[in-house]
């Protein structure tokens, strides 16, 4: 029985080993179609290398900003430094509560806002967060907030990614990169916010939807209230401008008004 316990022992301990190693290699090597369950983009749209690379050098800030794409395409820190306000945007693509969480969790203390400002968008409270926590992996240092992150999203593309993301900061593999300030129709503007080429939008009818929250994320969200709250910081929820088209496809927006408030 000993032996037995042994071999099983010792075969899962050559079974991870081997699975750390074949996963570094795949994600390394094999081109990305190839590859579908590791999803690791260093410099991903929407500058999320540049702003997690900055916001590490950033202290005591007046206003925090956080949320999804609407956030660091929508709150333009240079307007706010003309009134003597320093300020940091730490949106992200898809940003859900979950990942909010985390980006709180590892930069509020340095920080130190006075205000937290929070996106609150209907659609992020109904994502799984695989997206934006695939954005996160990839483009900041990888801690316990990371694994906490991949478990509650529970999804093998967060979970090889996170481990191909660890392989990657044990040898510092990433730090000679350096992302372009222009990509595409994007600029990068110091401070988190992202300049976006004017572009003219025809409106066109959108699909009926219900808003629906999930429970986890709902959660997540109520542990963000508190945290900030615990921490004795003045928070505002922000729901960002969208055309008509959009806002009005919403079929119960007032449950979601009525939930925020």
């Amino acid at each position: 029985m000993k032996k037995f316990i042994l071999r099983i022992f010792t075969f899962i301990i050559f079974s991870s080993l081997f699975y750390v190693i074949f996963t570094f290699v795949w994600g390394s090597f094999v081109p990305s179609i190839l590859k579908p369950n590791i999803n690791y983009k260093l410099g991903s749209p929407g500058h999320t290398y540049s702003r997690l690379s900055e916001v590490k050098k950033v202290k005591d800030v007046d206003i925090l900003f956080l949320g999804s794409s609407h956030t660091y395409r929508g709150f333009d820190t240079r307007i706010f430094a003309k009134y003597g306000l320093k300020t940091f945007n730490l949106g992200s693509s898809s940003q859900t509560p979950t990942q909010t969480k985390v980006l709180l969790n590892r930069y509020l203390n340095e920080l130190n806002p006075k205000i937290v400002i929070l996106e609150v968008y209907p659609i992020t409270f109904s994502l799984d967060g695989v997206e934006s926590s695939l954005d996160i992996l990839a483009n900041d240092k990888n801690d316990i907030h990371s694994l906490k992150m991949a478990l509650k999203t529970n999804n093998i593309k967060t979970y090889n990614t996170l481990l191909y993301g660890w392989t990657r900061d044990l040898f510092n593999l990433n730090s000679a990169f350096v992302e372009d300030e222009d990509k595409g129709h994007d600029h990068y503007v110091s401070g988190g916010y992202v300049e976006k080429d004017i572009e003219y939008f025809s409106p066109e009818p959108f699909d009926k939807k219900k808003i629906i929250i999930t429970d986890f994320q709902l959660k997540e969200f109520s542990e963000i209230v508190e945290l900030i709250k615990n921490n004795n910081r003045e928070l505002i929820l922000i729901y960002a401008p969208i055309p008509p088209v959009n806002y009005n496809s919403f079929k119960n927006s007032s449950y979601f008004d009525s939930l925020m408030s």
